[in-house]
């Protein structure tokens, strides 16, 4: 699968070992409770590992997302469907100074088109927790729809939002 691709103002790839200090920096701040954060380096690491072992499980995987003018690492957005996932989702965790500003967006489009294009996805998911207002935003600004809740022991109780199908998108 392709490991990179690009938007008109971001590159999107596959994680390195190199963007550990920005997820570190994400993880470590109150807002990265929705994705379970708070964590220290450590835990960050690990973190950082299972990204990058769900690419070799599944050849695709959250991508980093960079801007183009200043090679500058953003945040996260992508696939994951780890073990005991309802179905395929679409992720973003966008880093402090960046939202707001049509990053998210427009890397989430372009992430959605590949699932749908490339990795073969007819619909995706967005799993999002109910008090994480900003996501809830973006995912209705993708088009997508609450659904119904989700439960996982692990992360709790969150909404399951419908992306628009495959062919209502393109």
């Amino acid at each position: 699968m392709t490991q990179v691709f690009e938007t008109s103002r971001l590159i999107l790839r596959k994680p390195a070992e190199t963007d550990l200090t920005a997820l570190a920096t994400f993880y470590a701040d109150e807002r990265a409770s929705f994705v379970g954060g708070p964590q220290n380096t450590e835990q960050t690491w690990r973190t950082m590992a299972g990204i990058l072992g769900h690419w070799d499980m599944r050849g695709y995987g959250f991508m980093s997302v960079d801007l183009k003018d200043t090679g500058e690492t953003i945040g996260l957005v992508g696939h994951w469907f780890p073990y005991g996932w309802p179905e395929p989702e679409l992720g973003w965790m966008m880093f402090d100074g960046f939202e707001g500003k049509g990053f998210a967006h427009e890397a989430a489009i372009g992430c959605r088109d590949y699932a749908y294009n490339t990795l073969g996805w007819t619909t995706a998911i967005s799993l999002i927790a109910a008090k994480n207002a900003r996501s809830i935003a973006l995912a209705t600004r993708l088009g997508a729809t609450y659904e119904t809740d989700f439960t996982h022991d692990r992360v709790g109780t969150v909404g399951i939002y419908r992306h628009p199908a495959k062919e209502t998108v393109q």
